[in-house]
């Protein structure tokens, strides 16, 4: 068995002024007209955890797994769906290091918002807080999430061999 292994994650969505915004499992409640589209519950933020994670143990990517053309998907929870990630990482018989994510967004503003996700984070794997890191930066009025057409967020994990 490889001692640890890193992952990287990327995932983008579009904003959608009917949804309500969901980061890491926390309701942005202040970000009226910033909800973004998609078929779960379109967290940015979990995606791309959900990908460095499914990254690291060398299983593709989230729609492998939940596919966003199939029904039993349509609404959920992506803390949800990190739970069943979370597994098979236990499965292969890694845990977590630590996870870096960067959310990439002109609006809303997210910084008071984080520590109610990384703590969120944290409980979904089991581990301290001082493991997880969240950030958030905007494009400065450049590229797809500076026109203010949707948002983007990198995650990337180090796993470590239990």
């Amino acid at each position: 068995m490889i001692p640890f292994r890193i992952g990287h994650g990327y995932d983008v969505h579009r904003y959608d002024a009917e949804r309500e915004l969901v980061l890491g499992g926390v309701r942005i409640p202040d970000a009226h007209g910033f909800g973004l589209l998609g078929h779960s519950d379109a967290d940015v933020l979990t995606h791309a955890v959900m990908d460095a994670l499914l990254g690291a143990i060398g299983e593709g990517d989230i729609g492998r797994y939940f596919p966003d053309n199939d029904p039993a998907y349509k609404g959920i929870s992506s803390m949800l769906l990190l739970k069943n990630v979370l597994r098979l990482v236990c499965e292969r018989g890694y845990s977590l290091g630590n996870l870096d994510v960067t959310v990439i967004a002109q609006k809303p503003k997210l910084s008071a918002h984080i520590p109610a996700i990384r703590q969120s984070l944290a409980k979904a794997f089991g581990c301290d807080v001082d493991q997880i890191n969240v950030k958030a930066t905007t494009e400065e009025g450049l590229g797809f999430t500076g026109a203010l057409l949707g948002m983007a967020a990198h995650a990337v994990c180090t796993l470590y061999a239990e």
